[in-house]
């Protein structure tokens, strides 16, 4: 059984894990990163359908309320590591960014195999210690301190000696790529405490069968309202994609954080999806009188196909009995109500979800409170540092969890106490 000391051992290696060995090996300190698959960053390489949106432009105050009440807990390690440090972390290990949209942050190929490369190489290049298809059994303490790693690794008992351990083993998301909440269990195991976890960033699945016929369209900044007594506030705001048994698309990986705790509780959650750009009903109306002025015997489905798709139009006819291809000013004037209201509101019913095997991050996890903000050290056991996911820290599409991911490695890694 082999025992070595380092200055550091890290657990997973994400943005964070090793952002968190580079930041310490280049403060003059041994690191080992362990890492339990063959290969450095599993994860990373698959963020943002593998090209890698590393951040975006909003201000750390914006960027912190993004993530709701716990966004103010990321307030030193965004002040040590915003998304103009990292723009420049990046370009000093030979990473060029651009920000394509005005918003978000991307290597310029696009590529998350860029970002890997790169760290990995620097990683090297300060020659810190990494153990690849390692895989820790727990973590070691003495009198309430940490002083060590039990590993597996190819088969062998190994122990790893360090007064100082990163947790940065990610959340449950995409088990293939070695998610399998080791490091809730290792916060546990040492005292802390976990919130329950949720899948999010995911589809969802709907009751209503009618989206199977709309599958592949697009709605433009739809929004997304759950439509029970205590969720009223919730909403979402982005671009819908019907899929074959629900929806997906950016609005939908954003609200499915909110949606999956209310699944789980009640194995229903209504929704109402506003797919006509702030229209109301009066708006609505107007738009009806414009088009039958223009051509008066317009068919139902003609009426409204400057806003949906015709796919889309169809089954919400069929919904409130409405003939689409009967002339507008034909229409009974029951179903005409019906159908404005169903084309302003549309219900839906989540049934389900995808899972965590395809739940880009996780909801929950190590429970704030314990954690230092200024240095990611545990409250509870000395030398015990938690960044990245693991922690119960998540926010929407577009940059926010990978610049949370790098700005707590950082500030993880200066080992401060």
């Amino acid at each position: 059984m082999n025992e070595i000391q380092y200055d550091v051992i890290i657990i997973g290696s994400g943005a964070a894990g090793m952002i968190a060995g580079i930041k310490a090996s280049r403060d003059g300190k041994k690191v080992l990163l362990l890492e339990q698959l063959d290969k450095l960053g599993p994860k990373l390489k698959a963020t943002g359908g593998g090209r890698c949106n590393l951040s975006n432009t909003l201000s750390n105050a914006d960027f912190m309320n993004s993530f709701g009440r716990n966004g103010k807990f990321m307030s030193d390690a965004l002040n040590l590591l915003d998304h103009k440090d990292l723009i420049q972390f990046l370009a000093d290990i030979g990473v060029e960014t651009h920000i394509p949209d005005g918003f978000r942050i991307f290597p310029v190929t696009h590529n998350s195999s860029t970002i890997i490369k790169a760290l990995a190489d620097e990683l090297n290049r300060l020659k810190v210690t990494i153990s690849l298809e390692t895989k820790v059994l727990r973590l070691l303490l003495e009198k309430e301190e940490i002083v060590g790693v039990q590993c597996n690794r190819k088969d062998e008992a190994v122990k790893f000696l360090s007064s100082k351990v990163i947790v940065a083993t990610g959340g449950l998301g995409f088990p293939v790529l070695g998610a399998n909440g080791d490091g809730y269990d290792f916060a546990k195991e040492l005292g802390h405490q976990v919130t329950d976890l949720y899948p999010a960033m995911l589809p969802l699945l709907t009751k209503e069968t009618w989206v199977n016929e709309c599958k592949a369209d697009t709605i433009a900044k739809a929004v997304l309202k759950i439509d029970l007594p205590k969720a009223k506030k919730l909403k979402a705001v982005g671009d819908l994609i019907f899929t074959s048994k629900g929806i997906r698309g950016p609005v939908v990986l954003d609200f499915s954080r909110e949606i999956t705790p209310f699944l789980e509780k009640y194995e229903e959650v209504p929704i109402l999806v506003h797919m006509l750009k702030g229209m109301n009903e009066e708006d609505l109306r107007v738009h009806i009188n414009k088009e039958l002025k223009i051509k008066a015997d317009l068919s139902v489905i003609g009426v409204f196909s400057k806003l949906l798709p015709e796919s889309v139009l169809k089954e919400l006819c069929k919904i409130v009995s409405a003939q689409h291809d009967l002339k507008f000013k034909k229409l009974n004037g029951q179903i005409r109500d019906n159908l404005i209201k169903i084309l302003i509101s549309t219900p839906l019913t989540i049934t389900d979800h995808v899972g965590f095997k395809k739940a880009m991050i996780t909801r929950g996890g190590v429970k704030l409170k314990e954690i230092s903000p200024k240095t990611m050290q545990s409250k509870i056991v000395e030398g015990l540092y938690f960044c990245g996911e693991v922690v119960d820290l998540d926010g929407p599409c577009g940059g926010y969890n990978l610049q949370w991911s790098f700005s707590s490695g950082n500030l993880a890694g200066m080992l401060k106490v």
